[in-house]
């Protein structure tokens, strides 16, 4: 296995989790509601009467973060993720990933960082079969290339 140290940014990861748990925190002391991001996408699905604009307005700030980092980070500072897989497999892995979301009844922001905070059990179960799957699959990827 090879680390790609270049791309290896743990503070920066550290600081990412650390904004998400205040935000997951904020989020559900002011909405009384989980920050799923499915669940979010899910409530529009179809929309509610009264329900549809705080999840647009949060749909739109997630989706407009990457340009306003990128307006106010200088430009050293940032470097750009490097993805070792074809276009079709990048798909396909989103796609199972939102089968599962639905299967699960919920993404891994929802249960992982929502649900494990609260002691979900089920939270517990599908966060633990999310890090089993995807420990297998780097496995399969990377040492038995299957696929």
């Amino acid at each position: 296995m090879n680390l790609d140290w270049a791309h290896f940014t743990p503070w920066m990861s550290l600081m990412g989790g650390m904004i998400l748990g205040i935000a997951s925190a904020l989020f559900i002391l002011v909405n009384g509601r989980i920050l799923g991001i499915s669940g979010i996408l899910g409530g529009l699905m179809p929309p509610k009467a009264g329900d549809t604009f705080w999840r647009i307005a949060f749909l739109w700030g997630l989706f407009s973060a990457p340009t306003v980092f990128h307006a106010v980070v200088p430009a050293e500072f940032v470097t750009a993720p490097r993805i070792d897989a074809a276009d079709l497999i990048v798909v396909a892995a989103g796609l199972l990933v939102g089968i599962g979301t639905r299967y699960a009844s919920g993404c891994t922001s929802g249960h992982g960082v929502c649900g494990l905070s609260r002691l979900s059990p089920r939270s517990m179960v599908a966060t633990a079969s999310f890090m089993f799957a995807g420990f297998v699959m780097v496995y399969v990827m990377r040492h038995l290339a299957i696929i």
